[in-house]
């Protein structure tokens, strides 16, 4: 298991990216499955900066952590900000026409749709969103 910590700022999303691709790299991990999660830590970490300390900042540490039997990645985005579920926002109708969808939450749901798990908990203080995604199998 690997973490960085860093500030949470828009500007820092290349490093964070870094680190998690040099993970999935070393597992040699397919160019489809690498972009995938890099869709779904762009979107989670971008609403960190943007949202879970406004308008001061703070920090964000995420995790990657390999799992074998099937072959997965555990991805683990901590925050100390606003105590914030994204998981209890019901899911966008994508059916309704583009002008008529309420702004938001469309970017989680792709995360949900991609990922095989995502999982938030509030605890000590901290917002622990967690996504999960096999590599085998």
């Amino acid at each position: 298991m690997k973490e960085i910590e860093l500030k949470a700022l828009k500007e820092n999303l290349p490093q964070v990216l870094s680190f998690v691709d040099g993970q999935l790299e070393e597992l040699g991990c397919a160019f489809r499955i690498i972009t995938q999660i890099d869709i779904a830590v762009e979107e989670i970490f971008i609403n960190i900066a943007s949202y879970a300390y406004d308008p001061e900042t703070g920090p964000a540490a995420i995790r990657v952590e390999i799992r074998e039997d099937p072959l997965s990645v555990v991805i683990s985005f901590t925050d100390s900000g606003k105590p914030y579920d994204p998981l209890a926002k019901p899911d966008p109708d994508i059916d309704l026409p583009l002008h008529q969808r309420p702004r938001g939450g469309l970017g989680i749901f792709m995360v949900k749709k991609t990922m095989d798990d995502v999982t938030y908990e509030y605890k000590d203080g901290q917002n622990i969103l967690t996504i999960k995604k096999t590599l085998d199998g």
